[in-house]
C-alpha cells in the first residue's frame, strides 16, 4: 500500500547428511558441489562442524536457515532448538562471519550451539542500553553488538551471541529479533529488569570471556563469484554474488536496521534491496514492502530512508 495509507500488518514474520571425518578440528576443506550445469540448489552440499570441536559432518536440502539448523542437526544428532546461529569460516564468535541470506559454495559452516545459562539484573539508567539484536532466522534472537561506553558495555557478564532467553521473567525464546529489540527498548528507566541469557558453548579455544563486537566492516561472506541465497519464503537459489552496488546497498539498510529498530539482519536487508531494484518511486517500494514484509509493520520514515539509501548506492553516493 502506498505510504501513509492504512494499516500495516502486524505479528511475526514467518537423512542426506552424514559425519565424514573423526577429527574434531580438522581444517575446513572444499564444500562438495553438484556437478557444473546441475543448476539444483538442493544437490548441493557443504561442510560443517559444531563450533566447539566435532567430526566434520556434511549437510545438503536446504532452502532457509531454518532447514539448515534441521540438517545440521541430523548430521550431529542434536535437537535444532540448540543451534543458536552459524559462522562462516571460523569456530569463533565472529559476528563479522555471521551466516546471513548468502552462503559461498566453498564456505565451510560453524554451528555454535546453547552453553551455559546465565542471569543478570540491569538498573535501566539511560533510555539506551548499547545493545544490537539480530536471529538465526528460526526463533533465536542473540546479542549481535555491545555499543562501548554504553549501559549494557558496563556489566562484563553480558556478551557478544548470548542468547536473550527471557526478559523479567518472560520467555522470549521464539521471539523475532526486531519483538525482543522492542520490549528491551519499552523497559521502564530507572527501573531493575532481569535476563536470563544463553552464551554459546566454548571448547576450541579459550575464548576472551569479553566481546564488544567490532564495527562491521564489509566483510565477504563469500570466497568464489557464486553463493546460496537461503529465502524465508521459497526455495534457495544459485546467484552471483551481489554487485558492489548492492553490497553498499545492503550495509547500510542493516546500518539502518539498527538505527531504527535495534536489530541487525543482512537477510532482511537484502530482501528490502532486492523488493526495490526495480521499483520507480517510495510508493511502489512501499507495496513490494508490504506484500514480502509486511509482519514488520516499518514506519514510513524508516521506509524513505531505506528508498533513499537504494537510490544513493545505485547513483555511487555511499562510500
Amino acid at each position: 500500500m502506498p505510504l501513509g495509507l492504512g494499516n500495516k500488518k502486524k505479528g511475526k514474520a514467518k537423512d542426506t547428511s552424514r559425519l565424514v571425518d573423526s577429527e574434531a578440528a580438522a581444517p575446513p576443506p572444499a564444500a562438495a558441489a553438484a556437478p557444473a550445469g546441475a543448476g539444483s540448489a538442493s544437490r548441493l552440499q557443504f561442510h560443517a562442524q559444531l563450533a566447539h570441536g566435532s567430526p566434520t559432518g556434511r549437510v545438503e536440502g536446504f532452502g532457509s536457515a531454518r532447514e539448515l539448523y534441521t540438517k545440521v542437526a541430523e548430521a550431529f544428532g542434536i535437537a535444532p532448538a540448540e543451534i543458536m546461529f552459524c559462522t562462516l569460516n571460523t569456530h569463533k564468535v565472529d559476528m563479522d562471519k555471521l551466516l546471513g541470506a548468502q552462503i559461498g559454495l566453498e564456505d565451510f559452516i560453524f554451528a555454535h550451539v546453547k552453553g551455559k545459562r546465565k542471569e543478570v539484573e540491569v538498573l535501566k539508567s539511560d533510555d539506551m542500553l548499547g545493545l544490537t539484536v539480530t536471529d538465526n532466522g528460526a526463533g533465536c534472537a542473540f546479542i549481535k553488538r555491545i555499543k562501548e561506553g554504553s549501559l549494557m558495555d558496563q556489566i562484563k557478564m553480558i556478551c557478544v551471541g548470548d542468547h536473550i532467553e527471557s526478559i523479567n521473567g518472560k520467555d522470549v525464546s521464539d521471539c523475532r529479533h526486531y519483538e525482543v529489540a522492542k520490549m528491551l527498548k519499552d523497559l521502564e528507566k530507572g527501573q531493575v529488569f532481569k535476563l536470563q541469557l544463553i552464551e554459546p558453548r566454548k571448547a576450541f579455544e579459550e575464548i576472551e570471556p569479553r566481546s564488544t563486537g567490532r564495527a562491521l566492516t564489509e566483510a565477504k561472506i563469500s570466497r568464489g563469484r557464486e553463493t546460496l541465497r537461503l529465502r524465508t519464503k521459497g526455495p534457495a537459489t544459485v546467484e552471483e554474488m551481489p554487485s558492489e552496488v548492492e553490497e553498499k546497498a545492503i550495509k547500510k539498510v542493516d546500518e539502518l536496521l539498527e538505527t531504527y529498530m535495534g536489530i541487525r539482519d543482512t537477510e532482511l536487508a537484502a530482501t528490502m534491496v532486492e523488493a526495490g531494484r526495480d521499483k520507480k518511486n517510495p510508493d511502489e517500494f512501499a507495496v513490494a514492502l508490504d506484500e514480502t514484509l509486511g509482519d514488520f509493520a516499518f514506519p514510513d520514515e524508516f521506509v524513505f530512508d531505506v528508498w533513499g539509501a537504494i537510490g544513493d548506492a545505485k547513483q555511487g553516493r555511499l562510500e
